[in-house]
C-alpha cells in the first residue's frame, strides 16, 4: 500500500508565477513595485504581456510564457505540475467575462491539486509575500497521485 501523501521541497528562493487579467494588470504591477525587493530574491515567471510589463518596470528577469488566452495559463499550469512554479499570484477579474475561462479554471485547479500557495487578490498576495515561509525551505505536502496514475484502464 502506498503512502497517502508525499512531500515536495520548496527552496528558500521560490519560483513565483505572476498573472493578471487586463483590468487587473495595473494593480498587479503596483503590488509588484511595492514588493520588488522581496520578489528579487525569487525566480519570477509570468504570462506574456504581464511579464513584459514586470520586466520593464521592475528591472527583474522574468520568464515569459504566452499571453493567457494564447496558452500562457496552460503553460503555467504545466509548470506547476512539473514543479517549476512554487507559488501563484493571479489577480483575476471576477467581474469581466474571459474568453479563455476554461484555461483560467484549469490553472487554478492545478494550483489546488498540487497544493501550491496561491493569491487571487492583493490582500492575500500581501500575506503570501510577507510570510516568513517565503524565504525558507518548506516541505509542501501533496497527495500521492501514483495510485491514480497506475490504475487499470478500461478496455
Amino acid at each position: 500500500m502506498s503512502e497517502p501523501h508525499t512531500s515536495i521541497t520548496m527552496p528558500s528562493g521560490k519560483q513565483i508565477a505572476l498573472v493578471a487579467h487586463d483590468h487587473k494588470k495595473a494593480e498587479l504591477l503596483d503590488w509588484a513595485r511595492q514588493n520588488r525587493d522581496a520578489l528579487a530574491g525569487h525566480t519570477i515567471s509570468a504570462t506574456g504581456t504581464t511579464g513584459a510589463m514586470l520586466e520593464r518596470e521592475l528591472g527583474l528577469t522574468v520568464t515569459r510564457y504566452q499571453s493567457g488566452p494564447l496558452g500562457g495559463d496552460q503553460q503555467i499550469g504545466a509548470a506547476i505540475v512539473e514543479r517549476r512554479v512554487d507559488c501563484l499570484v493571479f489577480f483575476w477579474d471576477p467581474l469581466e467575462p474571459q474568453p479563455h475561462d476554461p484555461d483560467v479554471k484549469a490553472l487554478l485547479r492545478m494550483a489546488v491539486v498540487w497544493n501550491i500557495p496561491m493569491a487571487c487578490n492583493r490582500a492575500t498576495a500581501d500575506f503570501l509575500i510577507s510570510s516568513p515561509l517565503m524565504s525558507t525551505i518548506y516541505l509542501r505536502t501533496v497527495p500521492n497521485y501514483q495510485p491514480h496514475a497506475d490504475r487499470p484502464l478500461p478496455g
